[in-house]
């Protein structure tokens, strides 16, 4: 069946359907990942997003539920050049094609996600709208577009109850996980360290958290734009007020800063994909690393006396980590989960569980 994108700029490019064939609006952004597209599928910071594939060929290694990083895809839309029609892995359990129908998710192949990424990149993301209608009228599906946001997403993908993941061998400390969009590896990096993580919703009190006999605190990534989470904002001046070790990466990292003063803004285009060059300034080496975020901590905004920018994006000089001034409390932009390096930037999980010993 054919189907047409349709940009908010009014760029139109019409392909093949792939998924589901409902019309379906979001944000469309593009990856830079020649592998992975499960674990963006499934991951939270997706949510109300579309998702362009710069590699040409995705699905060639199938679908399994092992590599699943939540318990459902986010993603609303999936633009690819081709979709490869098997799996070809000794771990296949299906087809991407397959996948994609039966969670509801909109996609187009055969179209030139060359063109459409120069133009995500020149003009900044944008939204966009997949049909598979043969006639539609352009004024009224450019007004949808234009009133499109994408609102109240954290609230989308967190868990509703507290969830307990138990330590991989031998416990030796207590974590709790505030859950904005939490990805299962981040879980795990914490569990095969000898931390029992308990994961609790995003709009947990910091009262409960402090009265919950946890050695230390994760703030996880999710969705969407830090700066509309006023509630969760408020409990995180509470926890930093404390004393136990705080971890944030990503939204987290985004929150924390908002949180203690900092300001936020949107990138044009963002930082999405595994081969983003970040610099550790205390190592004086640069990492490889994941990114999935459309929002930054702007460093001109951080006061000194609360925080030191700790890590910079090597190829757009932004704030990619901060090291807070009150101890045992760090966060980071980038995924240290993510095997972009691919564990080179996991020390940081160890810095954590260092913190929670009492270490500097």
């Amino acid at each position: 069946m054919r189907a047409t994108l349709i940009l908010e700029n009014g760029a139109v490019f019409r392909g093949e359907s792939i998924g589901v064939t409902a019309d379906r609006v979001c944000e469309m952004v593009f990856n830079t990942s020649m592998v992975g597209y499960q674990e963006i599928l499934t991951d939270p910071s997706y949510a109300g997003q579309g998702v362009v594939m710069t590699y040409p060929l995705i699905g060639n290694y199938g679908i399994n539920h092992e590599d699943n990083e939540s318990c459902r895809p986010w993603v609303e839309a999936l633009v690819v050049r081709h979709l490869s029609p098997r799996g070809s892995n000794f771990r296949c359990e299906g087809d991407l094609g397959t996948y994609l129908k039966e969670n509801n998710i909109a996609g187009i192949q055969e179209i030139d996600t060359r063109a459409l990424t120069k133009i995500l990149r020149s003009q900044g993301s944008m939204n966009g709208m997949l049909t598979c209608a043969e006639h539609f009228n352009i004024t009224e599906v450019l007004e949808r577009l234009r009133a499109y946001r994408v609102e109240n997403v954290v609230a989308r993908v967190t868990r509703t109850q507290p969830e307990v993941f138990p330590a991989f061998g031998e416990e030796r400390f207590h974590v709790a996980m505030m859950d904005y969009g939490v990805k299962q590896h981040m879980i795990d990096c914490l569990c095969k360290r000898g931390c029992r993580v308990t994961v609790l919703p995003a709009l947990t009190t910091a009262a409960a958290v402090l009265s919950g006999g946890y050695d230390g605190v994760m703030l996880s990534n999710g969705p969407g734009d830090p700066a509309e989470n006023i509630q969760i904002i408020a409990e995180l001046k509470k926890l930093y007020e404390s004393r136990l070790p705080i971890f944030g990466v990503c939204l987290g990292h985004q929150l924390l800063a908002l949180a203690t003063g900092a300001k936020t803004g949107k990138l044009a285009y963002g930082h999405r994909g595994g081969n983003h060059p970040v610099r550790d300034l205390e190592k004086g080496r640069v990492f490889i690393t994941s990114q999935n975020h459309g929002y930054t901590v702007l460093s001109e905004t951080v006061d000194p006396a609360v925080a030191e920018v700790s890590h910079v994006n090597v190829n757009d000089g932004t704030c990619e980590g901060l090291r807070y001034k009150r101890p045992h409390c760090f966060t980071t932009q980038f995924h240290p989960e993510a095997n972009a390096g691919p564990k080179d930037t996991e020390y940081l999980f160890n810095r954590f569980v260092d913190a929670m010993g009492g270490e500097e």
